[in-house]
Parts: structure tokens; sequence; C-alpha cells
């Protein structure tokens, strides 16, 4: 007779099989991450609508950009292995991708300024708006490296 545990290893599951879909994990990891992002900045303003200024908001809407900018190159255009490397070539490319980082880098700076300047050191009654605006940018951040690295780029 088999134990319980084996066949519970022998069966396989028919709607999640792996293989090779890296691209397709990655992506859908990288899209939650974007999501719960949004999400964390979005119950936060509706909890303390008074203490979420509408400036707060930048940082997010700078991170998306960020976001779209850091995915919009691919490797082969930054390594120049592209046969029409587009009006300004790999040198293009690199300087986008080296302004998407910097845009990226600098919504989570700022949300961590407005965090502790206007949350922590001001005494504020309630820090979960500052909370969940860091959160916003870091998760945005972190979906788009997951994007950005996590994929495999074939020709």
């Amino acid at each position: 007779m088999m134990s319980l545990l084996e066949s519970l290893q022998n069966s396989t599951c028919a709607w999640f099989e792996i293989g090779n879909k890296r691209n397709v994990i990655v992506s859908m990891s990288a899209g939650s991450l974007f999501f719960i992002g949004w999400w964390f900045i979005i119950d936060a303003h509706a909890k303390y609508p008074d203490e979420m200024a509408k400036a707060y908001h930048i940082c997010g809407i700078f991170g998306t950009i960020s976001l779209f900018m850091i995915n919009s190159v691919t490797n082969a255009q930054i390594k120049g292995d592209v046969p029409n490397g587009g009006y300004l070539g790999t040198r293009g490319a690199k300087s986008w991708l080296f302004i998407g980082f910097v845009i990226g880098f600098a919504a989570v700076i700022a949300a961590c300024w407005i965090l502790f300047a206007n949350f922590v050191a001001a005494g504020a009654q309630h820090h979960w708006p500052g909370v969940g605006l860091f959160l916003q940018n870091i998760f945005i951040f972190l979906g788009s490296l997951t994007y950005k690295f996590g994929r495999l780029e074939e020709i």
C-alpha cells in the first residue's frame, strides 16, 4: 500500500506546470509587486485622507514612469546586438536606462524623506500614510527590477 505522502508526491497539478515558463512567473510576480505597491497607497489615502497631501502621490507616479523607462530598453539594445539600434543607438539606450534608474531611486528616496520628515520627526498622530507611501515606492521599484532582470530575452 502506498502512503498518503507518496501519492501526493506522484500526483501532478494539471494547471500549474512550470516547465519553461520563467517569463510568465516573473511577469506575474512583477505585476503583483506593482499592484501591492499601489494598494498600500490607496489604503493609506482611504484610511487617512486628511493626512495625505495630494503632492505625495507624485513619488508613486514617478516610480511608475521609472518602471516603464527601465523595462522599455532590452538587454540587446544595451549590448548593441540589434541591427537597428534606433535613433541614438547603444548610447541612447544606456542613457534612457540610467535616467529610468535615477528616477526610480529618486522616488524611493523622496518617499523615505517624506516618511521621516513629515510623519516620524514631526510627531504625526498616524504613521501609516508615510509608511504606505514608502512601501508603495519600494514595491514599485522591486517590481521594476524583477521584471527587468528576471526575464529571459530570446531572439
